[in-house]
């Protein structure tokens, strides 16, 4: 896979004419090199339905006079650039409003003002299909395209004519939806099923990839219908800063090529004259570096057809640190201490749409807390393999039935322990624990919020009684249970006709039970934390979860004092012997109501680290810069510092002779 690609959009209005008249092979080119680019999506079909081509499957925008998408990969390949061709998929505004009867339609209707400007969604188990197939099939036929990208689809729900009809003849009641949900499985794979044995049978191998925006984990079916995964995750774009880092962690435990892919946009896909600063976008593709993808960034042609300078400058601010690093990026494996188990991918969590759907707070807070706490961590679902793992974090909502059950035994068997928070590890039904975690279930606990009062000093905040909002357990100690913390129930809960103060009612010191429990198997917490995390953000709820997490790891593969905000991964590159430490440090902002901003990137000093190795490592060194730098191995531990960096470091260990030399 290429490591420095650009998506590059086209949705452009039949109401704008002429359009692609200002389109240069040469500055096409010439803005390639700037933004140091070695592969751009291309468009054939955009979200308003045209094609930028001569088209018989199609209609050609009528603005355009040329071929405009084989002008693109004339001028790419010229230059070794990938092409990869995208086309709109599940939108198609120029059909939808042909055949409305087309269209995905809702169970209960929320649509707004009919003249709202705005896209609608087809249905894959229309006529519209063999449409889609035959633009496809034209491109793969008359193209010499890179790959195939697909824009806008997923497992939707449809209640339109077509799928009510289909399911009443397969004995289906269209009332019910966990009984129409296989159909729309079906029609989902029924259309990547027939995309690929159309691309294929004209160029077989051909990569494909199908863009619903989110990376669902649990569902490995869905992801292996593409040849390779794009994260999209735009920050700025309603996505986050915390949406990638899961997605990623997740992806890179499926063994599949993937990349990250961002925005040069200050907000989101087509803001126009939208620029966010150089260094987020330095940062972001560093990110992606740290995490083992590949980088995307995304662009919008203006309709003329001019490839914007400065967008390319902006790029190539990026792309060219991404070139001198990408060497030490490739075919790397992460090195996790810890498995998350995601709660979407166990079923509680479902994104169904909508960018805050996409985390769900327990993974999202999980996830925060890791990446502050610097311990090194893979996401995983129900088909992992838990044993390479130390410690498995059930966060939350994680009910066990006998299927998660059996594996959670063999890997407590095999010397892993677990910490568990919430209703985790509860049977299904949650009347008690289906794994023994030294507690007793006593029903969910009657107070909230309530407090949390530690045995012993947290990090920051010493010892006292903590307000913990979110819903807990009630438990009792049960044998081989050793109460680390305790819960202190409130005077009452607020309501109408008892309340205090202006948000909730002081600790009454009255005993709730225990709190956190540590016990051979691992540490429970009976509050949900994670999700807890994600809403308020709490340092106490943090600086517990990792005093537990220090006490169930006490051989940490890696030790550094980098600040909470900085990320840290350790890849594996076997073939190359060596082990890659990356450190990233950036402060995300508030601007406006919703945008984080990357601006400022401050220079790090004295940052130490301590490495556990078995390999002995025979030098160490920065990367890209090639600078040796003082360690000392002992005992299994590889330990050295930093000389100042800013937003990116790599650090290279080295520690034998590369395959193949």
């Amino acid at each position: 896979m290429r490591m420095r690609q650009v998506h590059l959009d086209f949705h452009t209005s039949e109401a704008i004419h002429p359009i692609g008249t200002r389109f240069s092979k040469e500055q096409f080119q010439q803005a390639l090199k700037l933004g140091h680019v070695d592969s751009i999506t291309v468009f054939s079909k955009c979200h308003h339905g045209w094609a930028y081509h001569p088209s018989e499957a199609n209609v050609t925008h009528p603005g355009l006079s040329f071929d405009l998408l084989g002008a693109m990969i004339e001028a790419a390949h010229e230059i070794g650039v990938r092409t990869p061709v995208y086309l709109s998929a599940g939108l198609d505004e120029r059909l939808a409003v042909r055949h409305p009867e087309w269209l995905i339609r809702e169970r209960f209707s929320r649509e707004g003002d009919l003249f709202t400007p705005g896209y609608h969604q087809l249905c894959l188990n229309t006529p519209y299909l063999d449409i889609l197939l035959s633009q496809i099939e034209e491109v793969a036929q008359r193209y010499d395209a890179d790959g195939i990208f697909l824009d806008i689809v997923g497992v939707r729900e449809c209640y339109c004519a077509t799928c009510v009809a289909a399911a009443r003849e397969q004995g289906i009641d269209p009332r019910d939806k966990s009984a129409m949900r296989p159909l729309w499985e079906q029609t989902y794979a029924n259309y990547t099923s027939r995309v690929k044995e159309t691309v294929h049978r004209h160029k077989p191998g051909l990569p494909i990839f199908h863009n619903g925006g989110h990376i669902r984990r649990g569902r490995r079916d869905l992801a292996h219908m593409n040849s390779h995964l794009e994260l999209e995750s735009l920050p700025t774009g309603g996505w986050g800063y915390d949406h990638f880092p899961l997605s990623a962690r997740y992806a890179q435990t499926l063994g599949m090529p993937f990349l990250g892919m961002t925005g040069k946009f200050h907000t989101t896909w087509g803001e126009f004259g939208g620029y966010k600063h150089p260094n987020a976008l330095r940062y972001e593709a560093a990110l992606s570096l740290a995490n083992g993808a590949a980088c995307s960034i995304g662009d919008q042609l203006h309709p003329l057809g001019a490839m914007d300078e400065a967008t390319y400058r902006l790029i190539g601010a990026a792309y060219a640190e991404v070139e001198a690093k990408e060497a030490w990026c490739r075919d790397a494996v992460n090195v996790a201490d810890v498995a998350l188990l995601s709660v979407e991918a166990a079923g509680t969590h479902q994104a169904a749409g909508g960018h805050d759907s996409f985390t769900g707070d327990p993974d999202a807070g999980a996830v925060r807390m890791l990446l502050e706490g610097h311990i090194l961590f893979d996401v995983v679902d129900l088909e992992a393999d838990f044993s390479p793992y130390a410690v498995l974090i059930l966060p939350d909502r994680i009910r066990v039935n006998d299927t998660i059950l059996a594996k959670l035994d063999s890997f407590l068997a095999g010397g892993g322990r677990i910490l568990a928070t919430g209703e985790s590890g509860l049977k299904p039904d949650g009347s008690e624990f289906a794994i023994d975690l030294g507690v007793r279930h006593a029903g969910v606990n009657p107070f909230r919020p309530d407090y949390y009062h530690p045995q012993h000093p947290l990090a920051s905040l010493q010892e006292s009684a903590f307000i913990f909002y979110s819903e807990g357990q009630k438990v009792t100690l049960a044998e081989g249970g050793t109460e680390l913390g305790k819960r202190e129930n409130p005077y009452f809960n607020r309501d109408a006709f008892t309340f205090c103060s202006h948000q909730h009612t002081p600790n009454s010191g009255e005993y709730g039970g225990p709190g956190m429990v540590e016990h051979a198997n691992g540490i429970y917490i009976a509050w949900n934390v994670f999700e807890d995390y994600a809403s308020k953000g709490s340092l106490v709820l943090k600086e517990t979860v990792l005093y537990a997490l220090n006490r169930l790891l006490p051989e940490k593969t890696l030790r550094t004092n980098l600040p909470a905000q900085g990320v840290t991964t350790v890849q594996h590159q076997p073939a190359q012997k060596r082990y890659v430490h990356h450190s990233l440090y950036a402060s995300p902002v508030k601007r406006g109501r919703n945008i984080e901003v990357i601006e400022d990137l401050l220079p790090i000093r004295g940052t130490t680290a301590e490495l556990r190795i078995s390999e002995p490592v025979t030098g160490v060194y920065l990367a890209p810069q090639m600078t040796p730098i003082d360690f000392r191995q002992q005992n299994g531990l590889v330990t050295y510092e930093l000389p100042e960096w800013q937003c990116h470091q790599m650090v290279v260990l080295d520690y034998g002779q590369p395959e193949g030399n």
